[in-house]
């Protein structure tokens, strides 16, 4: 159906159009190399719609370089702060803002926020030597990770340009950590030092502080990643018995153990926009670490048994350290039996497909009606299909070019 408003008219125009158009069910693994001469690479995020992934990889000297990868340009190595080591751990959904770590002429790593116009922006500390930069908000304006304080305490931080370096505190002990950051930037997690000396998973916000997010029966939990709007944490927790265990938590159910592949342990790297989705890694029963996906319908799964069609014979996934926005894209960090070599990883599940706002594998009315609902609406949700805190006429174009497909 169309739209007729004015404001519409000219997106409207092209529904005829759209409705023969099929985006086709894809599904792909790309492995994305090293740098020159190097020797291996790991992915830490990756862009809303898949085309950018951050992480670190050896160069021909045998250092570990930031980098930015997409399709087109290969891996760019984002240099350092003068000194000779960094690593790049989050990026902004539009993959322009990347965050990381870099060490500088002095020896130092210090958090670093990079962009192509400005190169590597170096965040400075909390009045110590050393600080790394771990997430970053959806827009790229809003960094978090740790720093060490003047008296050489880990703390964990939220910086923004207007406000710099905010420490955010403990939950009673010496030392924190701020690992995740919701897309608008408001919910930060991590974990912390308690009055007893033992690391707790919390959830930040500026009205209501550190919360600790508890255990699943042992002595330690660790906050990783977080949905964006900020109401689900995933990380690690150790249970009982003492094995460290994936977690999903909610205000309304606590924390959840997401099982194993088998094995003993697991831990969860990254959550979907919604929360409905988890990844990480874990043991399977051979006791060899794989790389999975969490689903409360299809529990985990090992990515390499789903996607076995797409790997040659010998080659493994190992650890799924991100997920985009809408569950489409994981990157992560495997063995690529081709070349002999540890590579970072992008699995393009195929869905979403692309304009398909309910997720119900078919692109038609009710996820056009569902998007001009809400167009014009401000905040990041499954409408805002490009993920840039807007619904508007990219995201409509999006549906309307993908009209029909998979239906």
């Amino acid at each position: 159906m169309c739209y007729t408003q004015n404001r519409f008219k000219a997106l409207i125009s092209a529904c005829v159009m759209s409705l023969i158009a099929t985006a086709g069910w894809s599904q792909s693994l790309t492995w994305l190399g090293v740098l020159p001469d190097g020797i291996y690479s790991y992915a830490n995020a990756v862009s809303a719609d898949g085309s950018v992934v951050v992480g670190w990889a050896r160069n021909a000297a045998g250092q570990s370089h930031a980098f930015r990868w997409t399709a087109s340009g290969g891996m760019q190595d984002l240099g350092t702060l003068g000194g000779d080591w960094s690593g790049a751990s989050g990026v902004s959904a539009d993959g322009s803002v990347v965050v990381g770590w870099a060490r500088n002429a002095a020896g130092q790593s210090h958090a670093f926020r990079w962009t192509a116009s400005g190169g590597m922006q170096d965040l400075g500390t909390l009045g110590g030597d050393r600080s790394e930069a771990l997430s970053v908000s959806a827009d790229g304006s809003v960094v978090v990770g740790g720093a060490y304080d003047a008296y050489w305490q880990w703390r964990a931080f939220r910086w923004t340009a207007s406000g710099g370096m905010q420490d955010l505190g403990t939950l009673g002990g010496g030392e924190s950590l701020a690992s995740g950051v919701s897309a608008d930037g408001s919910v930060v997690v991590g974990w912390a030092g308690n009055a007893a000396g033992r690391w707790r998973a919390f959830r930040w916000t500026a009205s209501g502080g550190m919360q600790n997010l508890g255990t699943l029966g042992g002595n330690e939990s660790r906050a990783l990643g977080v949905s964006a709007n900020g109401s689900v944490v995933v990380g690690w927790a150790r249970n009982a018995a003492g094995r460290w265990r994936a977690f999903r938590w909610t205000a309304s159910g606590g924390m959840q153990d997401l099982g194993t592949l088998g094995g003993d342990y697991s831990a969860a790297y990254g959550v979907s926009a919604d929360g409905a989705v988890v990844v990480g890694g874990a043991d399977n029963a051979a006791w060899q670490w794989r790389a999975f996906r969490w689903t409360e319908s299809g529990g985990m799964e090992d990515l390499n048994t789903t996607y076995a069609s797409l790997l040659t014979d010998g080659s493994t996934l190992n650890e799924a350290y991100a997920i985009s926005p809408d569950g489409r894209y994981i990157v992560g960090g495997g063995y690529n039996a081709a070349t002999g070599r540890w590579e970072a990883f992008l699995l393009d599940t195929g869905f979403p497909r692309r304009g398909d706002v309910d997720r119900n594998g078919c692109v038609d009315d009710a996820d056009l009606l569902r998007l001009l609902f809400e167009f014009g609406g401000n905040g990041y949700r499954n409408e805002d299909l490009n993920w840039d805190g807007t619904v508007d006429d990219a995201d409509l174009l999006q549906v309307l070019f993908n009209f029909g497909s998979g239906c």
